[in-house]
């Protein structure tokens, strides 16, 4: 693809090119994807519009369903060689009570691990291009490739099956006729601040309820070198009036500082820290796709992966661990019918589907971030009682049910254990 080609302009046909599987997005989703197909030898071309060590909005926090991802991908070790271990999550209520909750975590920028996970794929096998999706290639009702835009260049690309992991912004899945919800289901707001003399201060993941941050929550991670991710997210930020949707009066900007003034951790890291980027860029904003909800998983010739699929979690926000998962999903479906499009479409989305009840209990959970009153009472409890605390440590290990810690039959339950 980086041969000279015509400008869009030109009457000329575009150059045309051939895979057996184009992955568009070199996220984790579409990473891990192209590196299972390429170990099994298909034939995968990876492009994304941005160059390899491309930024990305997050919270940058790998919690245990990351650590099994990354371990079937064979990539857990060199992460965890260059990321920042963690071992609590520290959940702060509005009235100042705090509890860690034990589990598998660790920090590492998505800089760096979105460049670990490319660079794993291409070492397996696939091809990557920096290249831009403009429209899928369709025959007889069938997706059979894409037209991709490099620079002023268009270039054809004829695949057998065509995998989409363009994260949350719709304009890849609008054009692809995928896109079910333009808005998104939340927004987060993030930025890095060097500060070596908080090492040691701030150990856990801390997230932080209070009604000066509602509708949603604040975080401060612990991340390596002395550095620390810090943010904010609002995981129901937009109504859904029929596809379109409408943003709710949300001001990520005065939520971060009032996150600041109200969390004393927070506002001694931003006064003795070293922001990370020039002037106010150094906050990025980012939209999020949850639930499992907003798009077509598939159709003929094309699934739709990671957050561009809404893998991201209500609740917490989290998303690289189910993001990896999906793509995953995506190939393993390939695999297991590499020339049968039903049978893999349908291998896909059983696989989508059985993931959809762990989603929706985050959804149901997403009433802490609405009700900060409710973070007040679980910490309470779990202070006095292991098996609470158990249970919450197991929400972080998907073996316990989110949303049950916050329905009317769970809360009766704190006060009666």
């Amino acid at each position: 693809m980086t041969t000279a080609t015509p400008p869009s302009s030109d009457p000329r046909p575009a150059p045309t090119l051939r895979c057996t599987a184009l992955v568009v997005g070199a996220g984790p989703a579409g990473s891990a994807c192209a590196r299972l197909l390429a170990q099994a030898g298909v034939d995968v071309l990876l492009v994304d519009q941005h160059p390899p060590g491309r930024d990305k909005t997050c919270g940058d926090g790998l919690i245990p369903d990351a650590h099994q991802a990354l371990a079937r991908l064979g990539l857990l070790d060199e992460v965890m060689r260059r990321a920042q271990p963690v071992s609590h999550v520290g959940c702060i209520g509005p009235r100042g009570g705090r509890i860690d909750v034990p589990g598998s975590l660790a920090v590492l920028p998505r800089r760096e691990l979105d460049a670990l996970l490319l660079r794993a794929a291409r070492e397996a096998g696939a091809r990557f291009e920096q290249a831009r999706f403009e429209a899928p290639l369709e025959q007889d009702g069938r997706v059979v490739g894409a037209r991709l835009r490099q620079g002023d260049a268009l270039v054809e690309v004829q695949a057998r099956w065509v995998v989409l992991a363009t994260g949350a912004v719709p304009k890849a899945l609008t054009a692809a006729g995928m896109c079910e919800r333009h808005t998104p289901s939340g927004v987060a707001l993030r930025g890095y601040v060097k500060a070596p003399q908080m090492v040691g201060k701030i150990k856990a993941l801390e997230v932080v309820w209070d009604q000066s941050v509602r509708p949603g929550y604040g975080w401060i991670f612990p991340a390596p070198d002395g550095h620390f991710n810090i943010g904010v997210g609002v995981t129901d930020s937009h109504q859904d009036l029929g596809g379109k949707g409408q943003k709710k009066d949300v001001n990520l900007r005065a939520i971060f500082d009032a996150f600041v003034a109200k969390y004393a951790p927070a506002a001694e890291l931003m006064r003795v820290g070293e922001r990370v980027g020039e002037g106010e860029q150094w906050l990025k904003g980012a939209p999020l796709r949850c639930t499992l909800k907003g798009a077509k998983w598939t159709r003929p010739g094309l699934l739709v992966t990671g957050e561009a699929a809404g893998s991201t979690y209500s609740f917490t926000g989290e998303g690289i661990g189910k993001a990896m998962e999906t793509g995953m999903l995506a190939a393993d479906a390939l695999l297991a019918h590499p020339d049968d499009d039903a049978a893999a479409r349908a291998q896909y989305e059983a696989g989508l589907r059985a993931l959809k009840p762990k989603f929706d209990l985050y959804e149901r959970a997403n009433r802490v971030n609405a009700h900060p009153w409710l973070a007040d009472l679980l910490i309470w409890r779990a202070k006095k009682s292991p098996r609470l605390l158990a249970r919450m440590s197991g929400v972080l290990n998907e073996t316990s049910n989110p949303g049950n810690l916050v329905s009317l039959k769970g809360i009766s339950r704190l006060f009666f254990e």
